[in-house]
């Protein structure tokens, strides 16, 4: 979607606020809002019964500092929101309008995710809306200086406070110790990214029921191609927890590159100096170099690898597989009909022991086992599996030495049976605790998966 002189969007920035609005006093990162202006409605998510208009939790995933503001109090009313039909009617709104309607409906309980790059326009589309707005970054430890003088730039240009995230010291100096500062050079990315970006996102997102963040359609061709302005997020969990309790806004998922460039110019927004220097999708300082003219802007980022598949976790959900099921109407994953066995394994980890039919027959049988078990079934090409994969691994690594063994059984294709006969599966994944001195495995009855939850689950029953 363009961002011409002549375009509704523009007429919308120009003609949208009276100069009576724009005298009203600010606070931090917005202005006070006229008491007829407070939106009286809350929505809940189509996927889960419970409304996000319940009374607010203090959390301290993400940490409240001075660009955060209470959001106007709300109705106990019970709305069921459809984010698919929701994404059809706003397709070809403006990213002002997007915007709005996500601070709009989720208030305090929603945050701008900023890299640091030109996602910046994402604060001044928000400032633009006059509603309260949060913003949150991730703070890797391993941003270029340029990055970090640039979040200062910011937090004084619109009187804000960014909310920093860390990533554990204890995994960080683990990971460093055991493969070396460099390691991702040799085997990839990911892991690097899982301790310093994914996990820190993880934590912050638990304390938010929606996120906006800065995707655009033409960024990564190879994963963002197909980005609604809105979808219920799968790879992680809100405030409330389960599959459906997170929903992600992509304001800017339409607008092309080059429009972005000139709408911050045209509102003399400050940028990374950066990318003076021939800089445009920047990450981590070691992970992100400038690029050519004529190269796509996700070439200077993980370079050594797959230019097809360039996602750091943070946005795992667009990576496609030709064997990714179809989502049906119970929130079950339908298996893919043809060569699931070429779908990439997941739930790879060393501390994680990978069962055979026989593996699990046998753990099955003990009545008295020397060691508690935890195992997943699972299937691959399930969305709600990938979407569990980084707690899982994490607590795998948690129970290491613990004398609690973590195993992950595949149970679809023609283990499918033996596994809802014999291992109450119902839907994948299934996790199953097999206790030191009983026969039969527990079963996990809850949708929240993250570590905390799964470790509660386990020590109750030790």
């Amino acid at each position: 979607m363009a961002l011409s002189a002549s375009s509704p969007s523009s007429s919308f920035l120009r003609g949208s606020f009276s100069s009576h609005e724009l005298k009203a006093p600010w606070i931090h990162s917005v202005r006070l809002l006229d008491q007829c202006s407070v939106p009286r409605d809350s929505y809940c998510r189509k996927f889960l019964v419970k409304p996000i208009c319940a009374e607010q939790k203090i959390s301290d995933s993400v940490v409240p500092l001075a660009a955060t503001l209470v959001a106007p109090e709300v109705e106990d009313r019970i709305e069921t929101e459809d984010y698919e039909k929701l994404a059809k009617e706003m397709e070809q709104a403006s990213p002002l309008e997007i915007m709005d309607k996500a601070l709009e409906k989720f208030g305090n309980d929603i945050a701008i995710a900023f890299s640091g790059a030109e996602d910046v326009a994402l604060i001044e589309y928000a400032k633009l809306t006059g509603r309260p707005f949060r913003v949150f970054s991730l703070d890797t430890g391993r941003l270029n200086p340029e990055t970090y003088q640039f979040f200062d730039t910011i937090e004084k240009h619109y009187g804000i406070q960014i909310e920093y995230m860390f990533p554990d010291a204890v995994e960080v100096q683990a990971l460093v110790r055991s493969k070396g500062l460099f390691s991702f050079y040799e085997d990839g990315h990911q892991e690097c990214c899982r301790v310093r970006k994914v996990r820190p996102l993880r934590r912050a997102l638990k304390g938010l029921r929606a996120w906006i963040t800065g995707q655009r359609k033409d960024q990564s061709p190879g994963t963002r191609a197909e980005i609604p302005v809105v979808q219920v997020d799968l790879s992680f969990e809100g405030m409330d927890g389960g599959v459906g309790s997170l929903t992600k806004w992509n304001p800017v998922a339409n607008v092309e590159g080059q429009d972005i460039w000139n709408f911050l110019r045209a509102m003399n927004v400050p940028v990374n100096s950066l990318h003076s220097q021939g800089y445009i999708s920047i990450g981590c300082e070691p992970c992100t170099r400038s690029v050519l003219p004529g190269q796509h802007e996700r070439e200077g980022r993980w370079w050594w690898e797959d230019s097809k598949a360039k996602e750091c976790g943070l946005h795992k959900g667009n990576i496609k597989q030709e064997e990714v099921a179809q989502l049906n109407g119970n929130g079950n994953g339908a298996e893919p009909t043809n060569e699931s066995d070429r779908v990439t394994d997941i739930f790879n980890s060393q501390n994680l022991v990978t069962l055979s039919r026989s593996g699990i027959e046998n753990l099955a049988r003990l009545e008295n086992r020397r060691e508690p078990w935890v195992v997943v079934l699972y299937a691959p090409w399930c969305r709600f599996c990938q979407a569990m994969e980084e707690s899982y691994v994490e607590l795998a690594e948690k129970l290491a030495g613990s004398g609690v063994k973590v195993g992950k059984f595949r149970a679809d294709g023609e283990q499918k049976a033996y596994a809802q006969q014999e291992l109450q599966l119902g839907s994948f994944p299934t996790i199953l605790f097999f206790p030191r001195h009983v026969a039969s495995p527990i079963k996990y009855p809850s949708e929240n998966r993250d570590v905390d939850s799964l470790m509660a689950f386990i020590n109750a029953l030790q």
